[in-house]
């Protein structure tokens, strides 16, 4: 399996000049974006004095396809062509959305994106622009999503993500996770076994980014305008889960609180400001807002698919650190909202427990 420094030396010696010439990048200063933990992509920022600044991605794991690429960038142009806040992907000089490149035998997946404007939270030390109230964030926060949501009603794709249940069902579970957390294992298939239940009407089930967080926009902190990036993990599933990933985000803003009371007060409010946002744009039945909780537990069995499948790509022996240990109990003990308003949360080391093994 190629690993990321090695793709890095290739890009550096090969693939980066032929891209240039693919996008007409020449000119353009190009920089690595740093990798966080997990990350399946290469990425760079390409900027030029009087031009707009890109975003390179190189896809090198195998585990993708070109089917899988092409419907993401086609998810992306139609939701930017029809008014949706993302970043646009930008054409090469064929015309192509998505080019792929060999090099040794090995596919190099290459999209170019056009970079979103403003910043991200955390590289603001989470504050908020000047002048403007934190919850005009909370509210543009969910009326973005909105608007996504509510393109997503009318998208009818010619290239097709993958749906929640192809990649999220008990055979695949029970190859990634060690036989040790059979209790785990039970508890994920119960939940799967829920949501098989669930409606999947086109108002209530179609694309979803899975993973809308403040890693994957940038804030205008000139206007308060949200762009999403980032549509990597993208597929068919309940608009529920893209609005549960906004309510586990926002427990960053109180996690330091002390009093249960305080913080269950502050995501009510919370929640309820991102729903008015959302709602200026979509619709979303009032039977799927009362499934929060469970759609909460849909985030935690991500999470921890995502953690064993990074130790897989890694070559690592499967182990849990705290953050792991902690949404594992919070399963297997059907702990809700995360442990949040649970005895299990602690507000000095919030979201860890100690360490399982395995």
């Amino acid at each position: 399996m190629i690993t990321y420094n090695e793709v890095v030396k290739i890009g550096d010696e090969f693939l980066l000049p032929l891209i240039s010439e693919l996008y007409g990048l020449e000119g353009y200063e190009i920089r690595p974006v740093d990798a966080h933990d997990g990350g399946r992509n290469v990425a760079y920022t390409c900027e030029k004095e009087g031009a707009s600044a890109k975003v390179i991605r190189i896809a090198f794991l195998s585990d993708r396809s070109r089917e899988y690429f092409l419907a993401e960038v086609e998810y992306i142009r139609y939701l930017f062509e029809h008014g949706g806040s993302v970043s646009d992907v930008v054409r090469s000089k064929k015309g192509n959305l998505l080019e792929e490149i060999l090099h040794r035998q090995h596919p190099f997946f290459v999209c170019v994106f056009d970079k979103a404007k403003g910043m991200l939270l955390a590289d603001n030390h989470y504050r908020y622009r000047e002048g403007a109230p934190i919850t005009e964030y909370y509210y543009n926060c969910g009326k973005t999503l909105g608007k996504m949501h509510q393109l997503s009603k009318g998208y009818t794709p010619t290239h097709r993500r993958y749906s929640f249940f192809d990649k999220y069902n008990t055979e695949y579970i029970d190859k990634l996770i060690p036989d040790s957390l059979s209790l785990l294992k039970e508890k994920l298939a119960e939940l799967l076994g829920t949501l098989t239940e669930l409606d999947q009407n086109p108002e209530s089930f179609g694309m979803v980014h899975f993973d809308y967080s403040d890693g994957n926009y940038m804030i205008d902190y000139g206007t308060g305008q949200i762009t999403v990036f980032d549509f990597d993990n993208s597929c068919f599933c309940w608009y529920m889960y893209d609005l549960a990933n906004v309510w586990t985000h926002g427990v960053g803003w109180i996690q330091f609180e002390q009093d249960v009371d305080k913080r269950r007060k502050f995501m009510d409010d919370y929640f309820e400001t991102v729903l008015a946002g959302y709602r200026s744009e979509t619709e979303i039945e009032q039977s799927m807002l009362e499934q929060l909780p469970l759609f909460i537990k849909v985030t935690i069995l991500e999470s921890i698919v995502d953690a064993f499948e990074v130790m897989r790509n890694n070559g690592e022996e499967p182990e849990c650190d705290e953050r792991l240990s902690y949404l594992i109990k919070c399963m297997e003990d059907d702990i809700p909202y995360e442990g949040f308003f649970d005895e299990i949360y602690s507000c000095e080391e919030p979201f860890e427990c100690e360490v399982r093994r395995i």
